[in-house]
Parts: structure tokens; sequence; C-alpha cells
């Protein structure tokens, strides 16, 4: 139940509130298959929350001839158009956004960077509901470092210790619990609970639809 005691929700994006994981697998296979190569299960388990950078050294690494920038360079105008068709939101997102809004502090912590964030929540009406944008991939250290979410944190002067984190993977909660938030858990894929839990997810829910705002 939302605020009691929290001053500030911080939401990651991809897999969270969008459901843009599959864009991001189109979108990875596309580069893959355009240097002659496949996206694996392991690939997406590799990369699952983390930014473009540490995606595409992955690939790099055994893609003769190609480096991690240019791979990353590739990758962003791909998801780029993937988010300007549409991406469709998680249950349960919009409606928890928007009840929040001027009864908490309001941001997002992302892997991704703020381009494709502004592009993607625009898309979905919601970019104007947040107070900040925290990226990983601008601060220059993705999930599960805690940076992130301190500086969102910082951004919205708020403690963290009055903050919570929505995330739907472990290198997210992770990061959260490192930064000393209370994290909640949201698995976007099956097989991911145990592993949200096992990362130090405070709670753990099936949608966001699951939170009930105080007084709405």
């Amino acid at each position: 139940m939302l605020p009691g005691r929290f001053r500030a929700v911080l939401f990651d994006m991809d897999g969270l509130l969008l459901d843009s994981e599959p864009l991001w697998a189109e979108a990875e296979a596309e580069l893959l298959q355009l240097h002659g190569d496949r996206l694996t299960a392991l690939d997406r388990e590799a990369t699952h929350g983390r930014g473009m950078a540490d995606s595409a050294a992955v690939y790099a690494a055994r893609l003769p001839g190609t480096t991690a920038a240019e791979l990353q360079t590739e990758l962003l105008e791909l998801i780029r158009r993937r988010y300007l068709a549409g991406a469709p939101l998680h249950r349960g997102a919009a409606e928890l956004v928007r009840g929040l809004v001027g009864r908490v502090r309001l941001g997002v912590a992302t892997s991704t960077t703020f381009p494709l964030v502004e592009v993607a929540l625009q898309g979905v009406g919601l970019l104007d509901a947040f107070e900040i944008v925290s990226s990983g991939a601008d601060l220059g250290a993705a999930k599960p470092d805690p940076r992130v979410f301190l500086e969102g944190c910082r951004r919205l002067g708020t403690d963290p210790a009055h903050a919570v984190a929505f995330e739907d993977s472990p290198v997210g909660v992770m990061a959260a619990h490192a930064a000393g938030m209370f994290a909640v858990g949201v698995p976007d894929r099956d097989g991911v609970a145990e592993r949200l839990v096992a990362a130090g997810a405070d709670l753990l829910l099936d949608s966001l639809a699951d939170v009930v705002v105080e007084g709405a």
C-alpha cells in the first residue's frame, strides 16, 4: 500500500512499466542477424536488466571485426524504431503511476539512456508524470551498480530509506537493495521470481495492479 511511510517511488522502465522486453529481444536478434549470428536464450539471460553498453560488450566479444561502441550505436537505432512504433504498458502501470502523482515524488531509474526513455514514455503518455529520469547508461553505471537509484533519490530530495523501487530484474533489485531502498520485485517472465527474492527483494508482486494507493 502506498504512500505509507514512503516519500518517493522510483520505477524501472523496460520490463516493469513497459512490456518492452520482447522489443529488445527483437532488436538484439536483428542486430546479431545483421552480423551473421543469432540471439540465444543464454544471451537474454546474460543481458536481462542491463544497459545497452553491457549487452553490446557481450555481443562484441564474439563478433569479429566489431566493437561494443559500434554495436551499441546500431542497437540504439533498432530499439528506437520500435519505441516510435509504440511499446505496450504492463497491467496496472498507468493506473498506479497516475494514482501516485501529487502524493509522492516520482521518478524513473533505468539502465536505458534518457533519449530512449523520453521517446518510450512520451509514446505511452506517462513522461509528464515523472519529475526525474535517472539513467544508468548516462551515468556510466548500469545496474546492479546502485548509483542510478542514489542519483534518483538525490534529485527527488528523498533519503533512500524513505523510497521504494519497483524492478523486474535481479540486477535491478540488487541495485535498489544496495542503495538502501525498499525493493519490490515484479517478474515479467517465467522463472525470475525466485531470482528476485535471492537478489534481495523485500516484496514480490504478480503485477503493478496489486499495489493499492491509500485514499485513492
